[in-house]
């Protein structure tokens, strides 16, 4: 991972250590146990690709640092009692809504701040749940850690957006060689783009980064490590609010949605198209494949809401 230079940091418009006292004002909201969170905090935004590695195990880490992934898993995993109580301590402080691309689209396009206190009915988490943007407008975009950390990682790699401040400009500061400031057209552009390939945006909230939103992922199922985890039953994945719902007057039976959705929630069953409700995200990803327009997104009714900005 890249280092700070003076050109990055001049292009953020403030010095490492102006951003640095930004972000301790700003955790200074969030109350008891500031300086852990200011810690936990600044060691994801500047060390991500390690912190990232560690938590998958990543071949590509430092030999140096194998043995802490190895430690931890011992310590965490070693027995059903504790590998329970760390995925939910996991999921309730790091943790991702499915959203649709329009509604993703609207996040990247906003030209106010904006603080919105989602509810439980929206990211069903008690922590790190809102939505609070500085300067919207200032996003960067940064080579996706859980991609770079696999040996054959889908292309592109620079496809997380980190919108907002004061979350934008330290990534850029501390990945000059990985990470850009972007205009939010192209934004845009890479959310279009990663839709038709047939990944999933997600919206991240983590408890470190001030208990709130902070980025846009464009996720993938081979290389995800949200989406590895909630299938091995870490639920740090919300639903985005939506079901996919299939005509099945439409339906040519073809197959392609089968394929692309990343939850395997479509099945063939007595060789008809099935949708398994109990998996499906509402990610969209069906309905973009099916060019018999046989699948749509339908809202849940008594069950989350979507993100609506």
């Amino acid at each position: 991972m890249g280092e700070p230079n003076k050109e990055a940091t001049r292009s953020t418009g403030a010095s490492e250590s102006q951003q640095l006292r930004r972000f301790w004002r700003e955790s200074g909201r969030s109350g008891r146990g500031r300086l852990l969170r200011f810690v936990h905090g600044m060691i994801y935004l500047r060390w991500q690709y390690t912190y990232v590695g560690v938590a998958l195990a990543d071949r590509k880490l430092p030999r140096l640092l194998r043995p802490l992934s190895w430690l931890a898993r011992w310590l965490f995993f070693r027995t059903r009692e504790s590998n329970a109580w760390l995925k939910r301590h996991w999921a309730e402080r790091y943790h991702g809504k499915v959203v649709r691309t329009d509604s993703a689209e609207r996040l990247v396009t906003l030209d106010h701040p904006i603080e919105i206190r989602a509810t439980e009915k929206v990211v069903p988490y008690s922590r790190a749940r809102d939505i609070v943007l500085r300067e919207p407008s200032r996003i960067v975009v940064l080579e996706c850690a859980c991609r770079a950390a696999r040996e054959s990682p889908c292309l592109p790699l620079d496809v997380c957006l980190f919108i907002g401040e004061p979350f934008a400009s330290q990534i850029a500061a501390y990945h000059p060689a990985k990470a850009r400031f972007i205009s939010q057209d192209e934004a845009v552009r890479i959310l279009r783009e990663e839709r038709d390939r047939g990944h999933v945006h997600h919206v991240f909230f983590k408890d470190a980064l001030l208990g709130r939103f902070y980025a846009i992922c464009n996720c993938c199922s081979c290389c995800c490590g949200a989406m590895e985890a909630y299938r091995y039953g870490t639920s740090m994945l919300a639903p985005s609010g939506y079901v996919a719902e299939l005509s099945e007057h439409r339906c040519t039976s073809c197959g392609r949605c089968i394929v692309a959705c990343p939850f395997g929630a479509i099945q063939r069953v007595d060789g008809r198209v099935s949708i398994v409700r109990n998996r499906c995200m509402g990610c969209g990803v069906c309905e973009c494949v099916c060019s018999a327009g046989a699948l749509r997104l339908r809202e849940t009714e008594g069950s989350l809401e979507p993100l609506a900005i």
